[in-house]
């Protein structure tokens, strides 16, 4: 304290008291955030108790991370702590979710060993926007759809949910199964094998069919083949025939194989495991065993 008995502060009692160095006092007071409660004769800084109080203000805001901007923003009263807060939450939430994709991303790479070229890739992918994410996912379902009136509605929905967005706080399997999932939706083969699965489904199937009778089908389907096969039915039985017929009653078995061949695909069945990782779900049951019993089934008809 200045010894002619006003009670006011150097900027070096000031530091001595806060804990501050001089070297941060006077920077913070050249930008305006602590100005000089007045000045000696000689033109030195000199503070008073209200300028510990701010200094301290400033201290906290300065450690919560506000610029200087906005610390004097909240010392003039153009705006109030909470405003400053509110929008320095959403900065950070946006920062935190930036540094868990680049943990996610740098932990598929380390996991899978990726090259320059993947890990750009994968990167590029996994910083995507939500609104390029969703574009992704809208340019996907209108090609796969277009023109394709009569599918089962319960397919399209399930669809928009199988190609799911990446999450704001991924997994680095989520990101590997995000960045696997995006190059499989974009790609021209797999896209014509999808809209193949669908055409089939929409193939001869009337107005009049309740949605969600696909998935009816395919239930059972996985139902009475499961059975076949714990009985040790033989795919070319007369038993076989009488299960078939059970399933798919008077449809041509041919038809019923080229579409459950669709259904099956290899790459279709990859696309709902990487879904199902998206959207932090067990991925499903292939059911192969059942659908393998079911596909010789037919072809045994076929054959006849």
């Amino acid at each position: 304290m200045t010894d002619d008995g006003t009670g006011l502060l150097t900027i070096g009692e000031l530091a001595r008291a806060t804990g501050l160095s001089v070297r941060t006092i006077r920077y913070w007071s050249d930008e305006g955030a602590l100005p000089p409660a007045t000045r000696s004769a000689g033109g030195y800084r000199l503070y008073d108790a209200g300028s510990v109080a701010r200094l301290e203000l400033v201290r906290t805001l300065r450690e919560l991370g506000l610029g200087l901007t906005d610390v004097r923003r909240v010392l003039t009263g153009e705006t109030t702590v909470a405003r400053v807060a509110a929008a320095h939450v959403a900065a950070l939430d946006a920062q935190i979710r930036s540094l868990k994709v680049t943990r996610a991303v740098l932990s598929t790479v380390a996991r899978r060993g990726s090259t320059a070229e993947e890990t750009t890739l994968m990167n590029k992918l996994a910083r995507l926007s939500t609104a390029e994410r969703r574009r992704i996912i809208e340019d996907f379902m209108a090609e796969v759809f277009d023109g394709i009136d009569t599918a089962d509605p319960d397919i399209r929905t399930r669809l928009r949910f199988a190609a799911a967005d990446l999450p704001d706080d991924p997994t680095p399997e989520q990101v590997d199964a995000w960045v696997e999932l995006a190059e499989l939706i974009q790609d021209p083969e797999f896209r014509a094998t999808m809209r193949r699965m669908i055409e089939c489904n929409a193939a001869d199937r009337g107005p009049d069919v309740p949605a969600g009778s696909s998935l009816w089908f395919m239930s059972r389907l996985v139902r009475l083949a499961g059975g076949a096969v714990g009985d040790g039915v033989a795919p070319d039985s007369p038993r076989a025939s009488g299960l078939l017929r059970e399933l798919i009653g008077d449809a041509d078995p041919a038809a019923v194989l080229e579409r459950l061949a669709a259904a099956t695909h290899v790459r279709l069945a990859r696309y709902r495991v990487l879904s199902a990782i998206v959207n932090g779900l067990e991925p499903p049951s292939a059911h192969e065993e059942e659908f393998g019993w079911v596909v010789a089934a037919l072809e045994s008809q076929v054959a006849r």
